[in-house]
């Protein structure tokens, strides 16, 4: 029998985890497979984006609420949820932008943030984790910490003299991080939607579209297949309500369409302590072999 894997990913606020490789987490649960969602704040600075929950009473107590929405999408997909327990820093916006805010995640020191994050891959003991590339998928401050944080306590969860009191140590045997939607991904859904003669949200973001940033695509070397969780993933989703408006177009691609066009997720592997060979269609090639052998 081949042995129980166990999958960390590490998100910086509640619903990243579900706009965000959700299909793939909720895909190894089903496969039996152990899969821990880390969330490094409590999206405490995040604006309400769906007008029917943008209410008092809502508003006024925006952090149980989100702590709420991130056990029902953790309980969707099946996933154990652990929060880091850090200030989110908000986004900033303006010229010249105002100052984040005193103790936010970003601000917090990183060997602070970095030891919390040892402790729970020293519990947990992940053979694979996930986060963000160095850009934090977009530019985010806690998306960019996120990423400094992930790699920091990816090598040292497994050095015995860094972090003493932090657990036992474990060294997980793969990195990866997570790339979202692409320019090829996002033209491939805009013309099957417009094929179809159906509106397509895509049209302006394609538009706008900076022809000189590289594509996240080129730097795929894992696809994996999950189409028969995008409804789990959807579901999860729409568990953020105050994130997530469910007449966005998170939701415009009919399910049927992206299963025929494009039933993957994508992942770019960055660290490996196992033997692979690239492209990939699993998190955990190299890994059983590992396991087993051990």
């Amino acid at each position: 029998m081949a042995e129980k894997l166990r999958l960390m990913t590490v998100h910086a606020h509640p619903d990243d985890e579900s706009s965000k490789g959700a299909a793939t987490t909720a895909r190894y649960v089903d496969e039996g497979h152990e899969v821990m969602v880390v969330t490094c704040t409590g999206g405490e600075a995040g604006s309400i984006l769906n007008p029917a929950m943008d209410r008092p009473d809502v508003v006024e107590n925006l952090t149980s609420v989100r702590r709420e929405e991130m056990a029902t999408a953790a309980s969707i997909l099946g996933v154990q949820h652990r929060w880091l327990g850090f200030l989110d820093s908000g986004l900033p916006e303006g010229d010249p932008p105002p100052p984040l805010p005193e103790g936010c995640f970003a601000l917090t020191p990183l060997e602070t943030s970095t030891a919390e994050l040892v402790k729970v891959l020293r519990e947990f003991r992940p053979h694979v984790v996930i986060t963000y590339d160095e850009n934090g998928g977009y530019p985010h401050p806690d998306h960019i910490r996120t990423h400094e944080v992930s790699m920091a306590a990816f090598d040292a969860a497994g050095d015995p003299d860094l972090y003493p009191g932090a657990g036992e140590p474990w060294q997980p045997l793969k990195l990866y991080y997570s790339h979202g939607f692409s320019r090829k991904k996002i033209e491939m859904f805009h013309h099957a939607l417009t094929d179809r003669e159906l509106e397509s949200p895509y049209g302006e973001w394609l538009e706008r579209w900076d022809t000189s940033r590289p594509d996240p695509f080129d730097r795929v070397t894992t696809q994996v297949e999950c189409a028969d969780h995008f409804e789990a993933r959807d579901d999860a989703l729409r568990a953020h309500a105050t994130q997530i408006d469910p007449t966005s177009r998170w939701f415009a691609v009919p399910l049927d369409v992206q299963r025929e066009l494009w039933p993957t997720e994508e992942y770019e592997l960055v660290r490996s302590l196992v033997d692979t060979t690239l492209p990939e269609d699993d998190l955990f090639t190299g890994v059983q072999e590992r396991v087993t052998a051990c």
